[in-house]
């Protein structure tokens, strides 16, 4: 844990690391934790609680956590690649 004053301080601090798997935010303002939780440069953010991870739901990091999603329909197209093939008939 770090000590901090003020919001901005807690997400600048949240957010000075080389790493951005996961974060937890811990408020009684759902509000706030909503505004923090955008905030702070993380895969995945828990409002009071650590987000339990769930095969619908994308998953991954930021920074040298890693880049792209797995699960969920992120995940999907993670691993997918298009092509567009036209044809004209006669």
């Amino acid at each position: 844990m770090i000590p901090f004053d003020t919001e901005e301080e807690a997400i600048a601090l949240a957010n000075d690391s080389v790493y951005g798997l996961g974060a937890t935010v811990w408020t009684n303002d759902i509000a706030r934790g909503h505004k923090v939780a955008h905030a702070v440069k993380a895969g995945a953010v828990g409002i009071n609680c650590w987000a339990p991870i769930d095969p619908r739901l994308p998953w991954g990091g930021m920074k040298t956590s890693g880049i792209g999603r797995e699960c969920g329909l992120a995940g999907v197209h993670a691993y997918t690649e298009e092509k567009v093939v036209t044809v004209l008939l006669p």
